[in-house]
């Protein structure tokens, strides 16, 4: 589906609205349509379910590939570029530990948000300067354009991918639990709206949440490669510094700000303008809001930051276990000396990370 509007389609565009004006639109409007909906149950949904999703075999089996092929293509990279490349910066253990991961993230996030701006900027859709044309011309069943059936199955296998990876290849952190359940959460959007052609506002949604996710691994990386071969680097020091200003203001602007007032004002009031019976009206709005909750809970953890940026002058990612150096690292030699994997001693229910045993509770 294009961005013109076509014949059905207002020729100008709608202004974005105010916090308080999409609290109070957003509200009367699915207030009404619960009241109106004297039909919605299990059985509303199971036959809406059935008229109105279209997703063949083939994507299923392609979106499981893909996401094999995501785990594979990391570890292969890991292997053969990642751990090698921080070998050869002297990296610190623990940061050698963790820099695989940040580096894959970033590597991927950039080609993913660099092709949804692509998508959004430099071709005839309009979603992102007019949120409500994500409706226009809707119908049950059309036909996903090329381009952005590519985006979609780049961004649903790699969430596939990151559900493993969280739980097995990531380092496991304070916030690893939420994690997983915003991969669910991404994934069950990625999939339903895909089926239900709603494919318009996903581009729209995966484009102002994985700008964010640049600039934390970006910010990651520098603050590894600040400390490395024994010596101090400026530079790096400047970048994380840069870095994680430039997050915390995206943060709110593209995911509190942009992600509300453009998509949710779009799903919740002008989708049933568009169309008067959209399936699963509730269902992807309390989906879409579940998602904005878990951004203003990770919003937290970018104040807790910046305090603690401003207190002690130093860059570090808040989420992560804090433990006293001294003795994470004699744990991490002692560990290495008896087992080179460091796994073998852990107890059961523990999970070992970069040489400290956590709790790992999902």
């Amino acid at each position: 589906m294009s961005g013109d509007t076509g014949d059905s389609g207002p020729v100008e565009v709608e202004p974005m609205p105010g916090y308080l004006y999409l609290i109070n639109r957003a509200s009367t409007v699915m207030f009404g349509a619960w009241r109106d909906c004297s039909s919605c149950g299990l059985e509303l949904s199971k036959r809406t379910l059935l008229d109105n999703a279209y997703i063949t075999f083939t994507e299923i089996a392609l979106f499981f590939f893909c996401a094999f092929l995501w785990t594979q293509v990391r570890r292969g990279l890991t292997e053969s570029l990642f751990q090698p490349l921080a070998r050869w910066c002297r990296l610190l253990p623990k940061d050698a530990a963790k820099m695989p991961e940040s580096a894959w993230k970033l590597v991927f996030y950039t080609m993913s948000w660099s092709y949804s701006t692509y998508l959004l900027f430099f071709t005839s859709y309009s979603f992102f300067h007019d949120p409500p044309s994500v409706f226009y011309n809707w119908q049950s069943g059309m036909s996903v354009p090329a381009d952005i059936a590519i985006a979609y199955l780049i961004q649903g296998s790699f969430y596939g991918h990151s559900i493993y990876a969280t739980v097995y290849m990531d380092a496991w952190r304070k916030d690893s639990a939420v994690m997983v359940v915003h991969h669910i959460i991404t994934l069950a959007l990625i999939c339903f709206s895909y089926a239900f052609r709603y494919h318009n506002v996903g581009i729209l949604v995966l484009f102002l949440h994985d700008i964010n996710d640049i600039q934390l691994e970006f910010t990651k990386l520098n603050v590894y490669l600040k400390s490395r071969g024994g010596g101090y680097f400026l530079l790096n020091d400047v970048l994380s510094n840069m870095g994680s200003v430039s997050f915390s203001i995206t943060w709110f602007w593209f995911r509190l700000y942009w992600f509300p007032l453009k998509v949710l004002y779009a799903t919740c009031v002008s989708s049933l303008r568009s169309v008067p019976n959209i399936p699963f009206y509730f269902f992807f709005n309390t989906l879409l809001f579940t998602l904005l909750l878990m951004n203003i809970y990770w919003f937290l953890f970018i104040v807790v930051f910046v305090v603690k940026v401003l207190k002690v002058k130093e860059v570090n990612d808040v989420r992560e276990y804090e433990e006293e150096e001294g003795g994470r690292t004699a744990l991490r030699e002692k560990n290495n000396k008896q087992d080179d994997a460091g796994h073998h001693n852990a107890a059961p229910g523990k999970h070992v990370q970069n040489g400290v045993t956590k709790e790992k509770h999902l």
